[in-house]
């Protein structure tokens, strides 16, 4: 998953309060993520998952880095 480090819900666990929290302050993580992944319906489940991985690696490392961080249900620690 992707958040930002002052996002303070849990999008594993508490998705519907993370996504308002996180589209109230204005980031907009999942529209972010839709338009930088490359998906399509053509690709299998496995290439979909690596398309959103490589956009969730430039939102941490590009020009968002800082506002977004990769999180795992293990790491995630709010």
């Amino acid at each position: 998953m992707i958040t930002t480090p002052d996002n303070p819900w849990n999008p594993f666990t508490q998705w519907d309060e993370w996504y308002a929290w996180d589209v109230a302050a204005g980031y907009n993580t999942c529209g972010i993520l839709a338009r930088l992944a490359k998906t399509s319906r053509e690709l299998s489940d496995e290439l979909n998952e690596e398309e959103i991985d490589k956009a969730m690696d430039t939102m941490t490392n590009g020009v968002f880095k800082g506002i977004f961080i990769k999180v795992t249900r293990d790491s995630f620690k709010k």
